[in-house]
């Protein structure tokens, strides 16, 4: 099928494992958008965004949940009508807000390894 990727271009344009490719598709946070003859799993353009969405989202411990309501906004957002879109976009704001939060943590983390790690150097060093 012309423009369709199967899993192992997929998991090479990602980065992503072909068990988690696979277990995105089990949990019905993105799934192939169609099958070969031959049962293949068949992945689309719109199909990889989705992945890296999620794989963008994984470090900031995103649960399965939150990631199927962002990709589901993100969805709607495409065909929305202005009425709509504002709503979307507030819910994407707030969703901005928790992955700031997390980011924010997520360097407190990364600071406290790296004084660790100073610390482990100087005693080597001594």
């Amino acid at each position: 099928m012309a423009g369709h990727l199967q899993i192992g271009e997929v998991a090479e344009r990602t980065g992503l494992s072909l068990r988690t490719i696979r277990y995105y598709g089990e949990v019905d946070l993105v799934s192939p958008s169609s099958r070969s003859e031959g049962g293949f799993r068949l992945y689309t353009e719109h199909d990889v965004e989705r992945l890296q969405v999620v794989k963008r989202m994984k470090p900031l411990d995103f649960t399965l949940e939150e990631m199927r309501e962002v990709l589901s906004v993100l969805d709607r957002l495409e065909a929305a009508g202005p009425a709509d879109r504002a709503d979307l976009l507030a819910d994407l704001t707030r969703v901005r807000a928790e992955a700031e939060a997390r980011r924010t943590r997520l360097r407190a983390k990364l600071d406290a390894a790296e004084a660790f790690l100073a610390d482990l150097d100087r005693t080597l060093g001594a």
